[in-house]
């Protein structure tokens, strides 16, 4: 049986590491509506969710070795 977690984990953490990137680099590219920086905060979020999907499916498969 194959493993959602770690192409979602990949997905999710090169997704974060993109958003968090943007955030940094041009924290005036926002929402209009807003001033938070909401690049930065929704990539840190999906790298640490993607991370821990990575480190669930790591665990998963040293488990089954």
């Amino acid at each position: 049986m194959w493993d959602l977690r770690l192409p979602s984990g990949l997905f999710f953490a090169i997704l974060g590491v993109i958003l968090t990137g943007l955030g940094v680099a041009a924290p005036d590219m926002r929402a209009p509506l807003t001033d938070v920086n909401v690049n930065l905060y929704s990539g840190l979020s999906m790298l640490a969710f993607g991370a821990f999907l990575l480190l669930m499916a790591r665990r998963a498969s040293r488990k089954q070795s």
